[in-house]
């Protein structure tokens, strides 16, 4: 006589009812991301390219900039640090891509993961290599000259400003990730417009350094004002008069990138 059949109901029974925990998960998905940037070398990437940033601006341009009677080293940190941002940002963008092309992101849209988790799994990583190339690119500046003159409240604010920049440019690259299944096409796409807003920047030569037909484009754009920004933090301290624009544009930035990256990150493809 055979064995009667053991319904589903039966078998779990005195199983306790899961409650899936959003830090926990949260919590294990950013210790893996940062996991493997550690085992594959990426975080000491994210500290050797501050250095590589330094030696590249700082050397060609600095007995140009003495004559002109400016501290080069002070001048230019601002946009080294912005850039090592901008490599936290296309890191971004690559993950968030890879994860839609490799149906990471479908299938934990079928899991009982909480629907930003994924979203902040990938900041919170980001935010890892931005602090790596943050401490990095602060300590390169040291040796070639750069102090932080306007006292450690100053140096605070530039860290964390610093910081602030790099997470809402990595949420707005973590929306395009989310959005396409190429990370090599949204690479070559991010390149382009990160050389253009850098090099037509205030952070590596002064705004009369340009012709006077881009000088308003020069001056105005985001780069430029988050560079006066943190070179006055780390000078003699930032004015609101000076920090009120950078500021604006960071919170316009935000408005644009936030939403999407949140729609993207949770829509079913």
């Amino acid at each position: 006589m055979s064995a009667p059949a053991t319904s589903a109901a039966d078998l779990f029974t005195g199983v306790p009812p899961t409650r899936p925990n959003s830090f926990a998960q949260w919590r294990a998905l950013t210790g893996r991301i940062v996991w493997v940037m550690a085992t594959k070398g990426e975080l000491i990437v994210a500290a050797i390219t501050p250095l590589v940033f330094a030696v590249g601006f700082y050397l060609p341009l600095k007995f140009v900039m003495q004559v002109k009677g400016i501290h080069y080293a002070q001048y230019v940190m601002p946009i080294i640090v912005l850039q090592t941002m901008s490599f936290t940002m296309m890191s971004n963008a690559q993950l968030a891509a890879f994860e839609t092309l490799t149906g990471l992101n479908m299938r934990m849209q079928t899991m009982p993961i909480g629907k930003l988790v994924p979203l902040l799994s990938r900041l919170s990583a980001g935010l890892v290599r931005s602090v790596t190339s943050l401490a990095a690119a602060i300590g390169w500046g040291y040796m070639i000259g750069f102090r932080f003159i306007a006292g450690p409240g100053q140096a605070v604010l530039f860290c964390a400003f610093s910081l602030l920049v790099g997470t809402v440019l990595a949420i707005g690259a973590d929306g395009l990730g989310s959005l396409t299944k190429s990370p090599e096409s949204l690479s070559q796409a991010l390149t382009l417009p990160t050389l253009i807003f850098g090099m037509l920047s205030c952070g590596f030569v002064p705004e009369a350094g340009f012709p006077e037909w881009i000088r308003p484009f020069a001056r105005n754009q985001p780069i430029s004002q988050f560079s006066y920004a943190l070179r006055d933090m780390a000078q003699g301290g930032v004015t609101w008069h000076v920090f009120w624009v950078p500021l604006v544009w960071l919170i316009g930035l935000s408005v644009v990138f936030l939403p999407m990256a949140v729609w993207a990150s949770v829509r079913r493809s």
